[in-house]
């Protein structure tokens, strides 16, 4: 009896640490689940999205693995973004911390607001104002923003907003450099991004995890968690399940 429970605890122990190994495999070379926790992504992502994102979009770095084991200062497998992608990175003022944000500035190209429109390379990105389903916020308020379909030089398109009041209307030339990227949020006036060097800056291509690709769950943290499962009719967002991020 006892050989008995002693390889059955083994069996179970085999079995866990299987599963493990084969979850860390998926997690860092294929896909990882990612929580939104702010709005500086609205209208596109809100707070309480879960996403799926993709580990080889970019090929792999010690930033695809658990605890960025610092075993190279290289990237494998490397594919290049493309401009507008929903980029997941470490931000290069910690390299541990998990930032999303859109991928605006290509290494090499000049970024600036003039008059609060956004210019890449002394060019004003195309734009059409929009009207968004659900009020845009900047954390716990509700700011007067307005809401527009911009259009990067590669065809692009995805939604932007600014603030009314207070907006970052005229900014200095930002020269991305090479081997780096300029990333910015899409709720622009309530998003710590690029713009802010000592804080995010430019985020070289071994700080890369992936791209967003799938929204998978949704609920709104601000009308009932999901503990709370007699709200979950007025707390979950069926429409946004299983929506593609573009």
């Amino acid at each position: 009896m006892k050989k008995n429970l002693i390889g059955v605890i083994t069996d179970n122990i085999k079995t866990l640490i299987g599963a493990l190994i084969i979850a860390i495999i998926i997690r860092s070379l294929i896909v990882q689940p990612f929580y939104i926790p702010s709005s500086s992504m609205e209208p596109t992502l809100l707070v309480g999205d879960r996403i799926f994102v993709t580990k080889y979009s970019y090929g792999y770095s010690k930033h695809s693995f658990p605890f960025s084991p610092n075993f190279s200062t290289n990237r494998f497998f490397f594919k290049q973004p493309i401009q507008g992608d929903l980029v997941v990175f470490k931000t290069p003022a910690d390299n541990r911390t998990d930032y999303i944000k859109r991928l605006i500035g290509m290494p090499g190209d000049k970024i600036q607001f003039i008059e609060g429109i956004l210019h890449i390379n002394n060019v004003p990105v195309i734009r059409e104002q929009v009207k968004t389903s659900e009020p845009i916020r900047c954390g716990k308020f509700i700011l007067k923003n307005e809401t527009f379909k911009e259009t990067l030089p590669n065809g692009v398109t995805h939604l932007a907003t600014y603030n009314i009041e207070g907006t970052m209307k005229n900014t200095k030339i930002y020269q991305v450099p090479k081997g780096h990227y300029f990333l910015m949020g899409d709720n622009r006036d309530c998003s710590k991004d690029s713009r802010y060097l000592n804080d995010v800056g430019y985020v070289q291509n071994l700080n890369l995890v992936g791209k967003a690709k799938i929204i998978f769950f949704s609920n709104d943290t601000k009308k009932g968690s999901l503990l709370k499962f007699w709200n979950l009719d007025n707390s979950l967002r069926l429409k946004r399940t299983f929506r593609r991020l573009d």
